[in-house]
């Protein structure tokens, strides 16, 4: 995983400066987004790995599987991805380009679980408050789930506040038996 990681840096921050430098960002987002889609299937990671399978070939396949439809700028990044064979490194590099366009625009992506339904007005009053308390613009998504009985649970990237009454018993349940 860190192997990974350490070799689709380099692609991740050049596909972003590039991005930002021809205004492109949403663009690069989304044919990051669709590529990582098609080489998250198995099937597909066996294909593009494939010894007897030219760079060309692969390429033509993935464009196929998208539907032709990648930017030029896009294209000409996945021919250098193959050419390095390198293409299995597309997912990493789709979650390091959103992670960088994240920070640049300082914004983050916030997972709230609730176990009832939020009225709009709440919603709009919890998502300033995060955004106050963490200096940065939110993109709330809203789930319900029942099972934690009451309060939230907020995941923000690799940070989680778990302030639900089933967390709360759990840790109650867990001081007790120890």
């Amino acid at each position: 995983m860190a192997e990974l990681t350490t070799l689709a840096r380099p692609y991740a921050k050049g596909a972003f400066e590039a991005a930002l430098a021809h205004e492109q960002l949403d663009s690069w987002s989304e044919s990051l987004a669709r590529l990582a889609g098609v080489l998250s299937d198995p099937d597909m990671q066996r294909a593009v790995s494939h010894p007897g399978l030219t760079a060309d070939q692969k390429i033509a396949l993935i464009n196929d599987i998208c539907g032709g439809e990648l930017p030029e700028p896009v294209g000409n990044f996945l021919h250098i991805l193959a050419d390095n064979r390198r293409l299995l490194l597309i997912p990493a590099i789709a979650d390091m380009f959103k992670a960088l366009r994240h920070d640049h625009e300082r914004t983050v992506e916030i997972n709230l679980t609730t176990a009832f339904d939020m009225t709009p007005e709440q919603e709009a009053n919890l998502s300033q408050a995060l955004g106050r308390k963490l200096d940065r613009r939110i993109q709330l998504s809203l789930r319900t789930d029942r099972s934690i009985i009451g309060g939230v649970l907020i995941e923000a990237g690799d940070m989680v506040i778990d302030a639900s009454v089933r967390g709360k018993l759990a840790r109650m349940a867990d001081a007790i038996g120890s």
